[in-house]
């Protein structure tokens, strides 16, 4: 993590900043992020990030009235500049600092919002992946919703990792594929870009929604098998890009459409959009 962060709207060192134990949030992971790449010192998709914000907000009714998405904006530009970052990550935190109604119905409910940053990360340029056994439940209210009650897709990632793979492919209660454990799937096949559709339980992921726009993508509710046949297969989040698949279930997968979605992807960065 970088040496300096944000806390609400105020820049200070990161050893500096402090939420309070007795909150929802911290009692019950009441509170929404979102991570953003930030490329030429500037946040990449910030509309898309802010606008999912806002609808995640309402879901778990989390108050965002004392924010928008030009202060928030310029309060994330302050941290980049003190910083001094090029090419880095960025993760805003929207938390319910309020104590459930249950300890302390009295007092009113507040919103605090933590950025922090860090350089970025050299990804891996191809991936192994394994199936999760962490299922998503594609009925849960939480659907669709990043908060910070975000423990399962942790503990899938390292479980991963454990048995010694880059990520893993999460299925939903009725075995459809959903996602990988910390980013969005698509997969190729004769041709055809498709994606988990929003209804298996998948995050409508921002770097998700750049391929969509970009390129002629079909969104369907899919059981493993399509994904072990397919041709080529890629993950993508704020986090990683656009990261191929080489290899799933004992199978090597090719990147000859990937490698054109990725040229694109690095060219649109460039031109900060």
């Amino acid at each position: 993590m970088s040496q300096f962060v944000s806390l609400n709207q105020q820049v200070s060192i990161a050893e500096d900043a402090y939420l309070p134990a007795i909150s929802s949030a911290m009692f019950y992971g009441r509170g929404i992020f979102t991570t953003v790449a930030i490329y030429n010192s500037e946040p990449f998709q910030w509309k898309k990030h802010w606008t999912r914000l806002i609808e995640n907000s309402k879901k778990i009714k989390l108050d965002l009235c004392e924010y928008d998405a030009d202060n928030v904006k310029q309060n994330l530009a302050q941290v980049i500049e003190q910083n001094k970052l090029i090419s880095a990550r960025a993760r805003l935190t929207f938390f319910d600092e309020s104590p459930n109604k249950l300890w302390q119905p009295a007092l009113k409910r507040t919103t605090s919002l933590l950025i922090i940053t860090r350089k970025s990360l050299s990804v891996l340029t191809s991936l192994n992946l394994t199936i999760s056994d962490f299922r998503i439940n594609s009925t849960s209210p939480l659907t669709g919703v990043k908060s910070c009650n975000y423990l399962e897709n942790i503990l899938s990632f390292e479980n991963a990792k454990d048995k010694g793979f880059d990520e893993a492919i999460r299925l939903n209660e009725s075995g459809e594929i959903v996602s990988a454990s910390m980013a969005n799937v698509f997969w190729i096949k004769n041709k055809e870009i498709l994606t988990p559709s929003l209804e298996t339980g998948c995050l409508k992921g921002t770097t998700r929604s750049f391929v969509m726009e970009n390129f002629t993508v079909k969104e369907k509710k899919a059981s493993i098998d399509e994904l072990i046949n397919a041709d080529e297969i890629f993950l993508t989040s704020a986090g990683i890009g656009i990261a191929k698949v080489k290899e799933f279930n004992k199978k090597t997968f090719n990147s000859k459409t990937i490698e054109k979605i990725q040229a694109e992807f690095f060219r649109r960065t460039l031109l900060k959009l």
